[in-house]
């Protein structure tokens, strides 16, 4: 069945109860109303989501509590992860009566297509890789793009460091020192034998922090170690072609002893970026972007024309040429997005 359209005036009335009840929950006001089996309104955080009902924190008293999210919350929205909202106190279950603005969101397709936020009101990403499965360039830029346009720190983490080795050192160090030299922060950990998890920790305090990257990279044996009196499910690489098997299905929010929070997103092997314009992409690799505003046509295409930038700083080794290729590869994959939209 398709969802019931809303006309301005519904939709208007709608926001201005939504805020209305925000407002209360703020002020302690009371609330006349007809359900006299819910009790007053308050303030809390989406910390998981089970299908039709989520799990909020309260902000006064940290106690979490099952709850609906009412039908009406809001045309369109989904209440994630993260979310802030105003919820009441059931018999058996509360329910949320409003969602807060967001100041962050972290979006993905979902199979279908559509985007998906994962997670809400973000300050940093934590972008999780290791040894094995070996990383590659294009998924960490991925989701740098998606934290530059956001405006969202990212940190790139390379976890289980104990399994640097003679092998994976040359490509591992390449990759580090070009991130290192764009100017972003890249720790080296291992969560299982709890080495340099010091400096991870210094990084999240009073900050809310997403764990993505690829499945068996260890994100959930970070949040783990980082909270032993939790339980967590931790899987392990698949033999056969080193994969990570899914043990996260859905994002979780934890509270850290330095008042911060982390989230842990399930683990993804690709992350779409067609719902971005070519501008944007530009955006997201700072220094590509950078070299852009110098060439000497405002519609340089970046290849072979005369007065480029881009190809100069390329040459000089101001731009890695892994990077360059990266862009090159997303721009590649949001025409060929456009191309099999366009034919449908």
């Amino acid at each position: 069945m398709a969802k019931r359209r809303l006309s301005k005036n519904q939709t208007r009335r709608i926001r201005e109860n939504l805020d209305a009840s925000v407002k209360r929950a703020n002020t302690s006001e009371t609330t006349i109303t007809e359900d006299t089996t819910l009790g007053p309104e308050t303030r809390g955080r989406v910390v998981a989501h089970f299908g039709t009902q989520v799990e909020i924190e309260c902000h006064k008293t940290q106690l979490r509590r099952r709850c609906h999210v009412r039908a009406n919350l809001e045309a369109g929205t989904k209440v994630v992860t993260g979310d802030n909202v105003v919820w009441r106190d059931g018999p058996d279950l509360g329910v949320v009566v409003s969602l807060e603005p967001r100041t962050s969101e972290l979006n993905r397709p979902d199979p279908y297509g559509k985007l998906k936020p994962v997670a809400a009101n973000i300050d940093q990403i934590i972008v999780t890789i290791a040894p094995k499965p070996l990383p590659h360039y294009n998924l960490i830029d991925r989701y740098l793009v998606a934290a530059e346009i956001q405006e969202i720190q990212p940190i790139i983490v390379l976890n289980k460091c104990d399994l640097v080795v003679d092998e994976n050192i040359p490509k591992l160090q390449a990759l580090e020192n070009i991130y290192t030299s764009l100017g972003y922060t890249f720790l080296r950990i291992s969560a299982a034998n709890s080495i340099n998890m010091d400096a991870l920790t210094d990084h999240l305090q009073n900050k809310t922090s997403v764990f993505v990257g690829q499945s068996g990279v260890g994100k959930s044996s970070i949040v783990q170690t980082l909270l032993p009196e939790e339980t967590i499910k931790v899987g392990s690489l698949s033999e056969a072609d080193e994969q990570g098997r899914h043990t996260t299905t859905n994002s979780q929010l934890y509270r850290l002893v330095d008042n911060g929070f982390c989230i842990d997103s399930p683990g993804i092997r690709e992350f779409g970026l067609w719902y971005l314009n070519k501008h944007d992409v530009l955006r997201g690799f700072k220094e590509i972007s950078n070299a852009a505003d110098q060439c000497k046509f405002r519609d340089c295409a970046h290849a072979s024309e005369p007065g480029c930038a881009i190809t100069k700083a390329i040459k000089s080794g101001e731009i890695q040429s892994a990077r360059f290729k990266s862009y090159q590869h997303i721009l590649s994959t949001i025409d060929d997005v456009a191309i099999r939209g366009a034919k449908g």
